[in-house]
């Protein structure tokens, strides 16, 4: 009998694993199936003058965790951005580069197809990715390391990079769910304050745009990440130069803590949205 008994128990929790197994295997391939294949060098780069750079930073939910579909990867030659060995490409979905194994959809290419429809054909748009997932904003301040990544010394170095081959018109900045600890909330607001100012010193423009988006409505701790809203807007207040992007409205992905593929797109519209009304 109790052999018996242990041969069912061993087949099930075989069964079990196989499944387990199957089904990461499948997320795995599912996540990645409409990655780009090949990557596109930029064969024209304009003029300096004509390349308006943007800044993508903060953690995970600007480096993208929504699944890119086809639409996330149709290109446009005046959209441009860099790889890992910080070479001029054309840009595709997904943008940022640094957690290969975790990497998916952010709101660059949406925010850059919506802001190229109000500027002269001439300009084009140069995305540099430097959010790393996970990362607090005392990380930023003190350049830590985060996942090997030197957060603002990776930071000044690719806007050097920008600056190389265009103007730094903006920041975009999504981060806080690492922060949203009773400690942290109450010296969120401050830390943004110290963090732009560090930005803008780099980017060499006390008056640069920095734009926020806020933090979902779907966490499990939502208190904590309504607070951390609160310090956003609070800091907002105090600068003339950044305005928050909205997001109560957009959905997860169903781990109640990334923002899904349509939540990505629909941020990325609106940065650009806010950015137009206030900045062009």
């Amino acid at each position: 009998m109790v052999i018996h008994f242990i041969k069912i128990y061993a087949i099930v929790l075989a069964s079990i694993l196989i499944y387990n197994v199957t089904s990461y295997g499948q997320n795995v391939n599912k996540r990645g199936q409409f990655f780009p294949k090949v990557e596109l060098k930029a064969q024209n780069i304009p003029k300096k003058d004509n390349l308006w750079v943007f800044i993508l930073a903060g953690q995970s939910n600007m480096s993208g965790r929504g699944l890119v579909e086809p639409q996330d990867t149709i290109p446009s030659k005046r959209i441009l951005t860099i790889n890992k060995n910080d070479e001029i490409i054309v840009a595709k979905e997904p943008v940022h580069f640094y957690e290969p194994t975790v990497k998916g959809l952010d709101c660059g290419l949406s925010f850059s197809k919506t802001m190229i429809q109000h500027l002269p054909d001439s300009i084009s748009i140069l995305l540099i990715p430097t959010a790393i997932g996970g990362s607090k904003i005392s990380e930023w301040l003190n350049d830590s390391i985060h996942r090997n990544i030197s957060l603002l010394t990776n930071f000044k170095e690719k806007v050097e990079l920008g600056k190389k081959y265009g103007q730094v018109k903006g920041i975009l900045w999504h981060q806080g769910e690492s922060d949203a600890h009773p400690v942290n909330i109450p010296l969120h607001s401050k830390r943004l304050c110290d963090l732009f100012e560090k930005f803008r010193e780099v980017v060499g423009n006390k008056n640069l745009p920095v734009l926020i988006g806020e933090l979902g409505s779907y966490s499990k701790s939502n208190g904590n990440w309504i607070k951390i809203n609160k310090q956003i807007n609070s800091y907002v207040r105090t600068d003339k130069n950044s305005l928050v992007i909205k997001t109560a409205d957009l959905s997860d992905r169903g781990d109640k803590v990334h923002f899904n593929s349509e939540g990505q797109r629909t941020m990325g519209k609106r940065f650009a949205k806010r950015y137009i009304k206030k900045f062009m």
